[in-house]
């Protein structure tokens, strides 16, 4: 009958008269879940009436001779009437007389049976007590409305009469029970009733006690049926809480004799067990109520039970005959036998008030029962117990649940042979139901937990050992529940359970070797695990009378050794650890309790190592397909709770700290390997001990032997050898101290002794041992049977070698006896002998218990002792901490991670299942979070590593890429490799490179060593065009070409291709690339393949890696960028790759003519490392202190030897380098001088190559002002780089756009150092900018030619662009004189004539557009006031080094003939300029003196040009020049003859002496020879010469020939 829930009826809207469907009842916790009784549609009154007719006519039916009675079917009352109701006292009395009617009877025997089944004749049915019991309670309820009002006993009494009635015919019993139910379940009976308490206590007791005939033996199972029902609801009905703890006792030791009974169907057996169970889940749940009633204040409670204890006693029965299974027949000559088994099932034994034990434990009779009546009749106790108002009416508490508890557990005695283990199995259900429902208030209270903690747990552990399966599982069951429910107060307990499982379960066989999983995925998971102890010394002797060590492999009971168990067997033990795994906080628990306890075996560590090993697929072969996936499952959940424990907030309150636990488990560890050297060489290990903290002091004896006693780690046999070896005597008196063997006996001392180690083999050893133990002993116990110590000495070999007598399997004729014994002791107590009582004790406790080392022996008597160390250290060693916090989570996790992600990863790469890969990629993710969360690096380093190796892309070894195909549709293309097809068709480890870059991303900053693996994978995956490097907006972008790759094999382009995919299309196109030897096209299975592969790529967000790399701090990140570079292959030479198409590049020139040295091979990877190493170094300031000069020194080695690189790598490696030095210039981490010096005398191949990386890099440089372009363009090799490079049509542009940021500007970087370098730089690149002939026929020219012309365009631009940037650089000159502290005529030479000589060289180049521009830029620098601003004579030099050299140049015929017309017009004017500067400067010239030899160098000038032969443009210029010249030095009377001024005779001669020989007209022009004629001159004669000198036409007339050359010859 449900408690919880309440039966809803179609009539309880409408209670019938009566019936109070929803009575009133107490508002207690205890109340609460009690359901209410059924509803019913008919008068309950009439109902009755009806169960009594009903009863009445099936006793009628079964009598022998059948009568009728008139009482019996109108219900007459049998007792006089009373007119008027009677009173309650009267009331009172007629109870008390009915209740003595069947007393007055008593003398007769068997009177229940007469008239209940064999009725006698000479009376009448009327008389017999059941019919007229029903007829009386006819006639008394018939006047009652309210079937609440009318007295529960009395409605029961008739009833009950009849289910105690001994001789009653089960079918009567049948009606009885029944209706016994229906009160129950109709509310008949509830609280309101009178007498309500009273009326379940008689209906408890008479159940308990039915007796019925079991003549029909198919109805002994109906009534025993009803019996159970009746009892489950009376316990689950609203009385159930208001029964005593002797009715509780009573129901269920009646329910436990049901079950007990072998010849019981087994049908019977399992429902009894079932009422069993649902009673005991009531009872333990009122318990818990109970609790709650009575508050916080246990010890009311636990008081109650020491109370009651003595009238609650539940006692084996098997004293008391079961004759429920005598079946006996009327009229048959016998009957069947009975079952040989005896019966054990727990009967009532009842003392106090009831004091009376049941002879049956059914309450059905015998035939011999029914010979033999007793004289009591019982049935008379209900209204005899009704009448007493003294009954004790307590409902049931503690003492009940404590007798039943320990029942039950009695039930569990391996060693009971009373018991079988149907009947343990039996016990152990019920019992589980019990924890299941109460388990922590059993943990709570003493009573209860004393039986857990010590029968219990001593009865469970030892059937877990059991080969029976049935016990192996409800053991294993009762075990985990156990231990779940109870286990603050069984932390000992728990751990011997759980180390039994461990070594039952953890095989000790090498993981097998799976071809394709790479051993180094599963070398995290531990072989053995850690508890199990090395086997016994076999040099260890059996001198010290100790029977010899029994093997290991017989030592599987025991505990410490599992042992070969079946596979069933193993399965079960792995579904009893998978219970306790679905707890939570299971292995939190584990690690906090044990594995953080020094004197504790790392439990948490063995239970993950188990799990481990057994999730792998081979343990299926030592066990059961079921074992692998149970502990996978087990081990995922421990991984789960962690990780759902992460964003819980940390709860310390309560809970031990940390750092303590941490320091305790590094003692832990210090003093295992501590025992370990003591256990090779003790002193050793002590001093090991001192020095690591553990010892205070390793010579001090005191604490030498608290340690000793105190650990278990330690080996018996060496400890032994250690106390008995000489010098050592100090360490023996002070362990001794550590024994209490006051108020014990000599053996028991000795017994005690010699537990705790292994005596040596040798006699001396044995006898020092022995004489410091009689002493001590002597002091501590002075036992008044033992006259010294002499006497102990004597009596301790003596029992020594009893020991060996009795108990060694080679002595197995002769025995020594007790007289032998005391014979061997005659005369040794100080000349007396000992005491025969003494002696005999000794000897018995030797002969039937031996003196053993635990450890070593196979025995009941080795468990108990094994028991009882447990329990001696139970208090010492606390209750168990229960976690329910996250603190110690990361701690756990760095114990246990190793073999958790190496199953994983065994799994992962054995598995075959979605399912399954579901899983173990949940467990990766969850473990990668719980490692990120509690900054685990080597955790995280791990997983990346496996994931790294399933997914197969971080293979060492390069994928082939010479058939790389580039497959194209539309807008879409993809490359078809080796890597993607292969990828591609491998499911794991697809999903394997999503899980890893899902751990990667966002935990950049936590990877260390794995970043080799991720390095690996971006480079297969570059290499192969899957994924793009460097995409993160966050990271610097170069100003270079991407990093070139392979070229595919072949482009298909299958937008384009032919529709026609016939047969015929097919072989032809199969033909043709067969005949030309292309590779095979892709199929499309490995399109497909290259597709998925493409997705799983994408899928998998690099570039969000990408992103967080760029925003990890200089710390982190110098990680990754020191896994980078060491990336780079050490030797290229070793390693070839690809090779990369060279476009426009010519092969470089061996060096020598007979040998030749095989190619470089391109490898990408290689610029891919340095190019990212670089962009992590310059990110900012941080990054460049952190690893910049890591990541300079290793470009720069590869520029030391760039014969080893291919160029494109050197080339790319000069960009990063100077890169680098722009980034960390401050930080004085690179030589500047030394890096331009290797990149300017890099091969020529080599920086031909490379030399747009190069001068990006230096633009780079140079790109803003400040010390760092200062010092690269003051650097000889900067200039002699640009030099290089400016030659070359490709790099030119870039040269000059450097030279151009240097040179512009306010603060530009020309110095006196780099002055003239520049400015020969410009002069190279005016230079440049020659004509180049236009081709005649222009429609010759092909499709898209360009004319030369037009290429030559930008040459041309950056030639006047030179002129501008030289001229403007003469405005510095003054500045650079002055900074120079040079002489004047070294400074002059140095700044104002290079500039000079440079324009003067481009007036005579072929370009037009710089020719003017240089000629112009050369005028207004001539002429500007800054040339004689110093009072130097230097600037004289301008016609001798700059207008003259200029006009002889003019004057070449091969400089002419450049460009004619263009030549001559810059004849004319170059012509015009000198005379211009000439009379610019004449003043100061004729200051200074020398202007004679001027004048007649000009005059000579003028001389060349005038017959030159150009025509008469020139012609004419040059004589209007002259003549304007003349004409102002005789105005300004610098020319005058020499009538006037003898002085200046001289230059007045040797003028006109030239100018007469080719200008003779000049002087007749000007009328020199008038002394008046200058006078008659206009004023603006030298205007007008001067316009009219400019040219007018190109001249006809053809040119001075002259022989061919260049200008450099001419030079």
């Amino acid at each position: 009958m449900n408690r919880d829930a309440r039966p809803v009826t179609a009539m309880e809207t409408t209670p019938t008269r009566g019936v109070v469907p929803n009575a009133p009842r107490l508002d207690t916790p205890r109340m609460q879940y009690r359901s209410r009784p059924v509803s019913v549609a008919v008068d309950p009154v009439s109902l009755v009436i009806s169960e009594c007719i009903s009863i009445t006519s099936a006793i009628q039916k079964h009598a022998r001779s059948q009568h009728s009675s008139v009482s019996a079917i109108l219900g007459v009352n049998p007792n006089p009437i009373h007119l008027g109701p009677p009173s309650p006292i009267l009331r009172g009395q007629d109870r008390e007389s009915s209740s003595n009617a069947g007393t007055d009877d008593a003398h007769e025997h068997a009177l229940g049976n007469r008239w209940g089944l064999r009725g006698q004749r000479g009376k009448s049915m009327q008389d017999n007590p059941m019919i007229s019991g029903f007829g009386k309670l006819r006639h008394d309820i018939a006047g009652h409305k309210d079937i609440h009002s009318f007295d529960a006993p009395s409605l029961l009494a008739p009833f009950l009469h009849v289910i105690q009635a001994k001789g009653t015919a089960a079918p009567i019993t049948i009606l009885a029970l029944g209706a016994l139910r229906k009160f129950l379940a109709y509310g008949f009976l509830c609280p309101e009733s009178p007498r309500f308490a009273h009326a379940m206590q008689s209906l408890s007791a008479a159940v308990t006690h039915c007796q019925f005939d079991i003549s029909d033996a198919g109805q002994v199972e109906v009534v025993l049926l009803m019996i159970l029902n009746l009892m489950e609801d009376m316990m689950s009905g609203p009385g159930g809480d208001i029964l005593s703890d002797e009715s509780v006792c009573d129901m269920m030791g009646r329910g436990l004799a049901i079950c007990s009974q072998p010849r019981f169907s087994p049908v019977l057996r399992r429902t009894a067990e079932a009422a069993m169970v649902r009673m005991c889940q009531i009872i333990f749940e009122d318990v818990k109520h109970i609790e709650i009633e009575t508050g916080p204040d246990a010890g009311v409670l636990n008081g109650s039970a020491g109370g009651d204890e003595v009238h609650v006693h539940m006692t084996n029965a098997d004293a008391v005959p079961v004759s429920a299974a005598k079946v006996s027949t009327e009229g048959k000559e016998g009957s069947q036998p009975e079952s040989q088994a005896p019966a054990a099932a727990p009967a009532i034994a009842r003392t106090g008030r009831r004091g009376d034990v049941d002879k049956s434990d059914t309450g059905a009779e015998t035939d011999s029962d029914a010979e033999h009546p007793k004289a009591e009749n019982d049935s008379q106790s209900v209204d005899q117990t009704d009448g007493k108002e003294s009954l004790d009416l307590k409902p049931y508490s503690l003492p009940s649940v404590k007798e039943l508890f320990r029942v039950l557990v009695n039930f569990l005695d391996p060693h009971d042979r009373h018991h079988t283990d149907t009947m343990r199995v039996m016990a152990m259900r019920i019992i589980h139901v019990a924890l299941e429902v109460a388990g922590p208030f059993i943990a709570r209270h003493p009573a209860l937990a004393t039986i857990a903690e010590d029968q219990l747990c001593c009865y469970l552990f030892q059937l877990v050992r059991s080969d029976n399966m049935a016990i192996l599982q409800e053991a294993l069951m009762v075990s985990g529940t156990l231990l779940a429910t109870c286990r603050p107060v069984l932390k000992l307990q728990q751990e011997l359970f759980l180390s039994y499982l461990v070594a039952c379960l953890h095989p000790n066989v090498e993981i097998p070797r799976e071809p394709g999983i790479n051993p180094s995925l599963y070398s995290g998971i531990p072989q053995t695990p850690k508890l199990v102890k090395p086997a016994p010394s076999k040099t260890a002797q059996p001198a010290s009378g100790r029977s010899t060590p029994v093997p290991v492999k017989d030592r599987q009971k025991l505990g410490l050794e599992g042992g070969a168990r079946k596979p069933d067997a193993r399965q079960a033990m792995v579904e009893g650890i998978g219970v306790l795994s679905r707890m939570p906080t299971f292995m939190l628990e584990l690690f906090v309790n044990y594995d953080c306890d020094p004197d504790r075996a790392d439990m948490c560590e063995d239970m993950i190592g188990l799990l481990s090993r057994n999730a792998l697929p081979d343990s299926a072969t030592w066990s059961t397909t079921s074992v692998p996936p149970l502990c996978l499952d087990a081990l995922l959940r421990y991984i789960q709770f962690i990780a759902e424990r992460l964003e819980d907030e940390p709860l310390t309150e309560g809970f031990p700290d940390p750092a303590m636990l941490k320091e305790q488990r590094q003692k832990k560890q210090t003093i295992i390997r501590g025992t370990a050297k003591f256990n090779e060489k003790p002193m050793a290990g002590l001093g090991y001990l001192e020095t690591q903290g553990v010892l205070t002091d390793a010579r001090d004896p005191v604490e030498v032997a608290q340690f000793l006693k105190s650990t278990s780690r330690l080996s018996k046999a060496v400890l032994g050898e250690f106390l008995s070896k000489r010098g050592n005597e100090a360490y023996l008196n002070a362990f001794l101290d550590q024994f209490d063997f006051a108020g014990r006996r000599v053996d028991q001392a000795l017994r005690l002794l010699l537990e705790s180690f292994r005596l040596p083999g040798e006699a001396p050893l044995i006898e020092r041992i022995v004489e410091a133990f009689s002493e001590k002993y002597i002091e501590a116990a002075h036992p008044p049977e033992v006259a010294g110590s002499e006497a102990v000495y004597i009596l301790t070999y003596a029992i020594i070698l009893l020991n060996t007598d009795q108990h060694n399997p080679n002595m197995k004729d002769k025995r020594m006896t007790l007289e032998a014994f005391a014979r061997n002791l005659r005369g040794t107590n100080k000349g007396e002998n000992f005491a025969p009582d003494f002696l005999e004790a000794i000897y018995q406790s030797i002969k039937t218990n031996e003196i053993i080392l635990p450890d070593e022996h196979d025995n009941k008597d080795a468990f108990d002792y094994a028991w009882r160390e447990l329990l001696l250290k139970t208090e010492s060693a606390g209750p168990l901490q229960i976690c329910e916090t996250n603190i110690y989570d990361a701690d756990m996790f760095a114990a246990t991670w190793r073999p958790v992600v190496s199953t994983l990863s065994y799994v992962f790469m054995s598995a075959t299942d979605d399912a399954v890969f579901a899983r173990i990629v949940t467990g990766f993710d969850e473990c990668a979070r719980i490692a990120a969360k509690y900054g685990n690096t080597e955790a995280l380093d791990r997983i990346v590593y496996c994931l790294s190796h399933i997914s197969t892309l971080a293979s060492d070894g390069h994928y082939n890429t010479t058939l790389n195909t580039e497959v194209q549709a539309g807008d879409g293309r993809v490359m078809v490799s080796e890597l993607a097809v292969k990828l591609g068709r491998n499911f794991r480890a697809q999903l394997a490179t999503l899980v890893l870059f899902r751990v990667v991303t966002d935990n950049e900053g936590l990877l260390r060593d794995s970043w080799e693996h991720i390095i690996r994978i971006w480079l297969n995956l570059f290499v192969n065009s899957l994924a793009e490097p460097f995409s993160s907006p966050d990271l610097p972008l170069f100003p270079i070409p991407p990093i070139p790759l392979q070229l595919p094999s072949q482009v298909i382009d299958r937008a384009v291709r032919s529709a026609d995919t016939g047969f015929f299309s097919a072989f032809t196109s199969y033909i043709s690339s067969y005949a030309a030897d292309d590779p095979p096209e892709p199929s499309e299975e490995e399109l497909e393949s290259t597709l998925c592969t493409v997705d799983c790529i994408k899928s998998c967000g690099i570039d969000n890696v990408f992103n967080n790399i760029a925003l990890l701090p200089a710390a982190q990140s110098k990680h990754l960028v020191e896994a980078v570079l060491e990336q780079l292959p050490e030797n290229n030479q070793e390693e070839v790759v690809i090779a990369v198409k060279q476009e426009g590049m010519s092969s470089p020139v061996p060096s020598g003519a007979g040998t030749t040295s095989p190619p470089l091979k391109y490898d990408p990877t290689v610029a891919f490392l340095l190019e990212f190493a670089t962009m992590l170094a310059v990110r900012n300031n941080d990054s460049v202190e952190a690893m910049g000069k890591l990541v300079f020194d290793t470009i720069q080695a590869i520029l030391r030897n760039p014969v080893m690189w291919h160029p494109t790598t050197v080339s790319r490696a000069t960009f990063y380098a100077l890169k680098t030095l722009e980034a960390t210039y401050d930080h004085d981490f690179a030589n500047v001088p030394y890096l331009l010096h290797s990149i300017a005398t890099l091969p020529a191949h080599i920086l031909g190559k490379g030399a747009d990386l190069a001068l990006a890099g230096l633009a780079v440089c140079v790109d803003q002002p400040g010390p760092l372009r200062s010092e690269i363009m003051t650097s000889p090799d900067f200039w002699k780089l640009l030099h290089v490079l400016a030659t070359q049509p490709k790099t030119a542009a870039m040269v000059f756009d450097i030279l151009e940021r240097g040179v512009s500007g306010n603060s530009h970087a020309i110095l006196a150092d780099n002055y003239e370098a520049a400015v020969g730089l410009l002069n190279e690149f005016a230079s440049s900018a020659r004509p180049l002939s236009i081709k005649e026929d222009s429609g010759a020219r092909q499709p898209g030619e360009l004319t030369q012309e037009q290429k030559d365009e930008t040459a041309v631009s950056r030639g006047c662009k030179a002129i501008s940037i030289l001229q403007s650089m003469t405005a510095r000159v003054p500045q650079l004189i002055e900074q120079s502290h040079l002489e004047s005529s070294e400074a002059w030479a140095a700044y104002w004539l290079p500039v000079f000589q440079a324009l003067t060289r481009q007036c005579t180049n072929p370009c037009r557009e710089v020719r003017q521009l240089a000629f112009s830029s050369l005028q207004r620098s001539l002429l500007s006031p800054d040339l004689t601003r110093n009072e130097s004579k230097e600037w004289t030099a301008i016609f001798d080094s700059v207008l003259f050299p200029l006009i002889h140049r003019l004057l070449k015929p091969e400089v002419f003939s450049t460009d004619r017309d263009g030549m001559a017009e810059m004849r004319v004017q170059a012509a015009s300029l000198l005379c211009k500067v000439f009379l610019q400067y004449l003043v100061l010239l004729s200051e200074m003196g020398g202007m004679l030899d001027l004048w007649l160098k000009i005059v000579d000038i003028m001389d060349r040009l005038l017959n030159s032969g150009q025509g008469d443009s020139l012609e004419e210029a040059v004589r209007e020049n002259l003549k304007n010249v003349v004409l102002f030095m005789v105005s300004s009377g610098y020319l005058v003859p020499p009538k006037q001024d003898q002085s200046e005779a001289v230059l007045w001669t040797e003028t006109w002496k030239r100018i007469d020989r080719f200008f003779p007209e000049l002087r007749s022009d000007l009328a020199l020879e008038n002394d008046d004629a200058p006078d008659a001159l206009p004023k603006n004669g030298v205007e007008i010469a001067t316009d009219e000198a400019l040219p007018q036409q190109h001249s006809n007339s053809p040119p001075e020939q002259a022989p061919n050359g260049s200008e450099e010859a001419e030079e």
